[in-house]
């Protein structure tokens, strides 16, 4: 019979030290309990005009304010409604920033295709005058625009308010950075298969860059939903007004709503919510996506 083998000794382990579980998981806890203090000192304001709302304008300067709801809201809500008529105004802001958003994130994928796809004399100092747009302030640019709308008797109108921020240079910049690292390949075999320029576009290249175009409307909705300064210069008339330029009306040089603001400021903050919650995927994504490449 053959001697059996002599069998290896394994090597020791060095057991890892006693407190490396224990402070991972301290860490965790910790990093949670400031994750947890972040949530709750977020939702702070959204809970006071929740619960302000509920209260008449006179009772929130007791001592001590209200921190529970009152019973005051549907008044608060038909007050609102016969003061500004919020109904009407809601559907003002919401038309407005639908077409505008609409419009405006079209634009901004055409444009930044062609800045991606498309090799023509100029493009770059193109992409620079892009570039220089975003530098300049909105206040600059608030004459001149007011001036050529009345030119065009567009004054109290809609589309005054819609089309002057249509090409938006964040947005074309955006959707140019995804259209970037689209592969030419499949431009060239969608061309060769006899599929159009617009036809390749909408069916083979914007499919592609959801996470970006997603980004993109949000950021455009809320930016038309929130805007202030040109709504009110454009705007005269009260059955026009937008949710931000109808409720500057509650305040006044001896009285100021603040129950209507609370609860108006409130409802405003819906469409938003409910907007980022349909596109909360595509937005973190259109976020992340140039981070997570390598």
């Amino acid at each position: 019979m053959s001697p059996r083998p002599a069998t290896r000794p394994r090597p020791a382990t060095r057991p890892g030290p006693a407190f490396g579980r224990p402070n991972a998981r301290l860490g965790r806890a910790a990093v949670l309990v400031v994750l947890a203090l972040g949530a709750v000192v977020s939702l702070v304001p959204f809970a006071w005009m929740l619960i302000a709302s509920t209260h008449s304008s006179s009772e929130l300067f007791h001592s001590p304010p209200p921190f529970l709801p009152g019973g005051e809201l549907l008044r608060n809500l038909a007050h609102l409604q016969e003061t500004i008529g919020f109904g009407r105004v809601m559907l003002n802001s919401l038309g407005i920033a639908v077409v505008h958003t609409a419009l405006s994130a079209l634009l901004s994928a055409m444009c930044g295709y062609g800045l991606a796809k498309y090799r023509f004399r100029g493009r770059g100092l193109l992409l620079g005058v892009v570039l220089a747009t975003m530098m300049i302030p909105l206040q600059v640019l608030l004459v001149p625009l007011f001036q050529m709308m009345a030119s065009l008797g567009w004054i109290d109108t809609y589309q005054a308010v819609i089309l002057p921020f249509l090409a938006n240079s964040f947005g074309i910049l955006l959707m140019r950075q995804g259209f970037v690292d689209f592969p030419d390949e499949l431009l060239e075999s969608a061309r060769i298969d006899g599929s159009g320029e617009l036809r390749t576009f909408y069916q083979v290249v914007l499919p592609c860059v959801r996470p970006q175009l997603g980004a993109l409307v949000i950021f455009t909705f809320m930016g038309q939903w929130n805007s202030f300064i040109w709504p009110l210069l454009m705007l005269n008339t009260q059955d026009s007004y937008t949710v931000p330029v109808a409720l500057n009306t509650l305040t006044g040089l001896s009285h100021v709503d603040y129950s209507g603001l609370m609860l108006g400021s409130l409802l405003a903050t819906l469409p938003l919510m409910l907007l980022f919650l349909l596109f909360q995927r595509q937005f973190v994504a259109g976020l992340l996506g140039g981070a997570l490449k390598g």
